[in-house]
């Protein structure tokens, strides 16, 4: 493979053979967008472009995503991949349930292979991704377990306005006594979500029920269909069920068929990200959709701006969910 010359940078960029080779020798007096010009060509020009002179090595981003990679975690973590690419960076994938035994954020900052991390649903405690900012290493955490420091990095979706949303579509439908099946206790996402269903029945004047309130320490669909059971067991069985996320709302289905009882005709049924899987079941789910494809793009942008030492003004990014109306969900029975 023939390596391009300095002549054919300057020709794909129209700019003279003297300026493109400042840029590559790092001379200063070059104007940023003229720089950026230079370095973008050299970027499409890939292993035949000439290397700029005393550059110092693009270092990887090291993704930590400490859970199998399913529906759910591999969107992320596949739009995060494909986003860094396109900056030109590589990534080092730690991922698989295993890593929440690792102890892994210590040791980044000392790697010289890696510029900056990207953090998906970190099971660290806050304290030490706070650690981890004071040594001043760049990352961003995607989907937050725990709160964090306002000074910290991080993207989710808005929670809370999309369980007020769903809620609010089941008490239009008159549905009052309304089980929840919520995710881990310790999980902000879990709090948000519960926050913003009681918002919903307050506005109607209904407080929710701690006898339809369950908590769940994996949101599986195991668990849901363990859980539901149990709910739709009750004497004062609920007209209603929301589930944690949709693999849950799918034993709830199940749960439901055991028992005899069709949806929505005799009980509604909800869940939350709208994974493909939502639109697999029978009926098909009703569900708030959570962005998780611009979840990990909007992330490396934000890394990306930290690496090159951006100032943020929006360091923590909620991004807006939907409601997607499907056919389990229906009007409430009449007592």
């Amino acid at each position: 493979m023939t390596r391009a010359t300095v002549r054919d940078v300057a020709k794909a960029t129209g700019l003279s053979i003297a300026t493109v080779s400042r840029v590559l020798n790092g001379q200063a007096n070059v104007a940023r967008h003229t720089r950026e010009l230079v370095l973008r060509a050299v970027d499409e020009l890939g292993a035949q472009a000439p290397r700029p002179r005393g550059a110092k090595p693009v270092g990887s981003i090291h993704v930590r995503c400490p859970y199998l990679l399913d529906d759910y975690f591999g969107l992320i973590v596949s739009s995060v991949a494909e986003t860094l690419a396109l900056h030109g960076r590589q990534v080092l994938l730690d991922a698989g349930t295993s890593g929440q035994r690792t102890t892994v954020l210590p040791g980044l900052p000392g790697r010289s292979d890696v510029d900056g991390a990207l953090l998906i649903l970190p099971p660290e405690p806050a304290e030490e991704l706070v650690r981890l900012r004071d040594r001043r290493f760049p990352f961003v955490v995607v989907d937050p377990r725990t709160e964090l420091p306002r000074d910290v990095a991080s993207v989710s979706a808005a929670h809370f306005a999309g369980a007020r949303r769903l809620m609010a579509h089941l008490v239009e439908l008159g549905h009052r006594r309304i089980g929840i099946i919520g995710g881990p206790s310790d999980w902000l996402a879990a709090d948000g979500r519960l926050a913003g269903y009681a918002a919903a029945l307050s506005d109607v004047g209904v407080l929710p029920s701690a006898e339809l309130l369950r908590h769940v320490d994996e949101p599986t669909t195991g668990h849901g269909h363990r859980v539901a059971r149990e709910l739709l067991g009750l004497p004062d069985r609920p007209t209603a069920l929301v589930a944690f996320n949709d693999k849950m709302a799918v034993g709830v289905l199940r749960a439901a068929r055991e028992l005899g009882l069709s949806v929505p005709g005799d009980v509604s049924v909800a869940g939350f990200d709208d994974l493909d899987l939502s639109r697999a079941t029978r009926p098909e789910l009703t569900t708030v959709r959570q962005p998780l494809q611009e979840m990990g793009r909007m992330a490396v942008t934000l890394l990306m701006r930290l690496l090159e030492r951006h100032e943020l003004e929006a360091l923590h990014v909620e991004l807006a969910t939907e409601l997607v109306v499907r056919e389990s969900t229906g009007p409430a029975r009449p007592a």
